[in-house]
């Protein structure tokens, strides 16, 4: 594993978030080591009898592992190299542009430590998909609501990990009406490549709990439906012709430029190809 310190943002801290809080470290999964984490790390540091300096490397890495009984690592759930074979075969495609979007668009892993498919709940896409289905949703504005219901996107109530799962079964209980947990699982991003469960239908699948049904099998369900979420935006010929840019802006956004995923995109294309 990657050794880790203080101001760190990368994949790996995200896992190291999601080994803190279930050994109940109250730390924010994401892939940034903040304070909070680094407090967390240090306690658990100390009570492990390592050295207490903040730095997660290989002792404090297999010490969280063991003390959090996490074995994701042989968890058959995992990517493998014969879904990327498949997956370039099936676009026909180099196997190398394939590694590359993996690498640099998969944000680690598609699943949490406890096995399920990792996910971010988005409060405003909840309202726009209750709001489709012809539901009133400031009936249902109030205090306890406040962090899954919302009009204007804000990422103020995000908590990452687990934590995202606990904001999405409040929203499918805010009525036991069917359409709520379909709005709610919609108004959520899943696995490996965080695909949006809108996108469900329009890329192929025949409602969105057969979606969310592929998204808890594996990684290699995730690169399926990733997929078929870029033949739908026709994207698959612009990665077949490597122009790295108009992938990134079409996928990422206006922000791929102060996040350099062409230059990353392009970076890894030439170390696979090599």
């Amino acid at each position: 594993m990657k050794t880790l310190k203080s101001g760190v943002k990368a994949s790996e801290v995200y896992y190291l978030n999601e080994l803190l809080v279930k050994l109940n470290y109250s730390v924010v999964v994401s892939d940034y080591f903040g304070v909070e984490t680094d407090k967390a790390v240090k306690d658990f540091q100390l009570k492990n009898n390592l050295v207490v300096d903040g730095i997660v490397g290989l002792k404090t890495w297999s010490a969280l592992i063991e003390k959090s009984k996490d074995r994701f690592s042989s968890n058959t759930k995992l990517l493998s190299e014969q879904n990327l074979i498949d997956f370039a075969n099936d676009h026909n495609m180099e196997l190398a542009v394939v590694k590359a979007v993996n690498l640099v668009e998969s944000n680690g892993k598609g699943f949490l430590v406890d096995g399920r498919p990792k996910i971010l709940f988005e409060g405003h896409v909840f309202w726009r998909e209750l709001e489709k289905r012809n539901i009133n949703c400031e009936t249902y504005v109030n205090a306890n609501t406040e962090n899954i219901l919302f009009k204007k996107y804000t990422r103020k109530y995000y908590v990452g990990g687990a934590g995202e799962y606990d904001r999405l079964e409040k929203a499918i209980h805010l009525n036991p009406d069917k359409k709520f947990t379909d709005a709610a699982n919609c108004a959520a991003s899943w696995g490996l490549f965080q695909i949006m469960g809108f996108n469900a239908v329009s890329i192929g699948y025949k409602n969105i709990d057969e979606f969310v049904q592929k998204m808890n099998l594996n990684e290699g369900e995730h690169l399926k439906a990733f997929g078929l979420f870029l033949q739908k935006n026709n994207l698959i010929t612009t990665l077949r012709n490597k122009k790295w840019a108009e992938f990134a802006l079409k996928y990422n956004g206006e922000g791929y430029k102060a996040n350099k995923y062409d230059e990353k995109l392009k970076n890894a294309y030439t170390r696979f190809s090599l």
